[in-house]
């Protein structure tokens, strides 16, 4: 085993399903978090940023535990471990801000020991944790993921994204619980439904594969989730069936919500309009929301060269220097 002194890491963002691919399509988002990693002699915690407050500093934390994965897995033992942690990504907000979590912590324990683990093995550990490919899946090696699950191992095939291919997500100022949000789905439904979506599924990502932009509304259509979450995330509804008369491509529930995500065209000259559409259609419903331009990321977790000037620490020193 070569012990690393320290790892950093960078981790994007991600959202899921892309409307009808429910639990099996991703895609990685240009907000992210930095975890740095080293051995020590006691285990400590520093956690930096308004989306990690009231996370625990002990070892009931889960990068610490993701990370003892990591190394029983490899069967090497660090049982020490000193974790500093900066995150833009907002916490239970359909943004894979726990995928972000598990993967960053999967790469950095990997990388500290030397790398024996493969992509596909931390793929498969991070889905049994999250229990659903696609947020990981796209977290770890970004652009867009198209995954499969059998409960022990995962196939899937990433897909680059079409580069005019641009994000606008409404962050709404409320949390909602992704057990909430799959609490409110049937546990069946009906045949014309799952036709629906298979359909759609399939649609959507041969139109993202082929960067068919004009196919990306029809293809979004859901019928498995997103009706029944509606009530979660008032004014969801109508954004998804008229945002695309304010210029976009397609629109989603991002993950479990309550994140709104619109497709759009990075040229389209309507872009101003399709965000204050959005922000006042929350406004009308009593919901403060932020509106973020992302990029589709491209490289996933990124373990970040060693040294003293890491994006990492310029963002930990902004922070206390502010």
């Amino acid at each position: 085993m070569s012990l690393q002194q320290r790892v950093i890491v960078k981790v994007p963002a991600s959202t899921a399903n892309l409307g009808p691919g429910f639990d099996t399509l991703g895609m990685a988002l240009s907000l992210y978090a930095w975890l740095e990693m080293k051995p020590a002699e006691q285990t400590t915690f520093h956690l930096h940023g308004d989306h990690l407050t009231g996370l625990p500093t002990d070892k009931s934390n889960l990068i610490y535990e993701v990370a003892q994965m990591v190394f029983n897995e490899a069967g090497v033992s660090v049982p020490e471990l000193e974790i500093s942690m900066y995150s833009e990504i907002p916490l239970t907000r359909g943004l894979g801000s726990s995928a972000a979590a598990i993967v960053g912590a999967l790469a950095a324990a990997n990388a500290l020991i030397g790398t024996p683990l493969s992509d596909a093995k931390l793929l498969d550990m991070a889905t049994s944790l999250e229990k659903h490919p696609d947020n990981v899946g796209a977290s770890l090696y970004g652009g867009i993921i198209a995954a499969a699950w059998d409960g022990s191992r995962v196939d899937h095939i990433r897909i680059e994204p079409h580069q005019d291919l641009q994000t606008l997500v409404i962050v709404p100022d409320f949390e909602l619980s992704t057990s909430k949000a799959r609490n409110v789905i049937p546990q069946q439904f009906d045949k014309s439904d799952v036709i629906h979506n298979i359909s759609r599924s399939s649609l959507l990502v041969a139109a993202l594969a082929t960067g068919r932009l004009d196919m990306i509304q029809k293809a979004m259509s859901d019928r498995i989730h997103q009706p029944y979450r509606a009530s979660l995330v008032p004014g969801m509804a109508e954004i998804l069936e008229h945002a695309v008369s304010h210029g976009a491509l397609g629109a989603a529930l991002s993950g479990a919500g309550p994140t709104v995500l619109t497709l759009v065209d990075r040229h389209d000259t309507r872009k101003l309009e399709l965000e204050r559409y959005l922000i006042d259609t929350m406004s009308r419903e009593g919901i403060a929301a932020s509106a973020l331009w992302l990029d589709p990321d491209l490289d996933g977790v990124t373990v970040l060269p060693d040294q003293d000037e890491s994006p990492f620490m310029d963002r930990v020193k902004g922070e206390v220097n502010a």
